[in-house]
């Protein structure tokens, strides 16, 4: 577990907002404004307790995933890389006003991610729809 660096302490949903990404490129956020980190949040037209038991469901099915923490309307889990055990958190935010869920995906490590939070969003995008 050398690669799995510290759990952030910035986790969780703080007035409607899941929290910023740093500066460095290896995080993508759909509440994120500026073009690196931005990216589309998951859309449901069922209920948000079906779309979240939906997610949670897609989430478990993915390799190295542990789920942390789960309320009614916000998921947070662990992904571990499979070569070397790196740690990236990853949020999602239920919106029931907009019918989205927001989505927050961060390596815990190190500055470049090769795009691998953004293509694991879109994998679960994809899943989801």
């Amino acid at each position: 577990m050398v690669f799995a660096g510290k759990r952030p302490n910035n986790l969780g949903v703080s007035n409607g907002k899941l929290a910023p990404c740093p500066n460095s490129p290896n995080c993508v956020s759909s509440q994120s404004t500026d073009l690196v980190h931005t990216i589309a949040p998951l859309t449901f037209t069922s209920s948000p307790e079906q779309a979240i038991a939906h997610l949670k469901n897609i989430i478990q099915s993915l390799p190295r995933t542990k789920i942390i923490t789960e309320s009614e309307d916000y998921l947070y889990a662990e992904f571990k890389s499979a070569l070397m055990g790196f740690v990236d958190d990853v949020e999602f935010y239920v919106d029931r006003n907009n019918n989205v869920i927001h989505v927050r995906s961060a390596s815990r490590l190190g500055q470049s991610d090769l795009g691998v939070n953004r293509q694991r969003i879109e994998t679960i995008r994809a899943k989801f729809s």
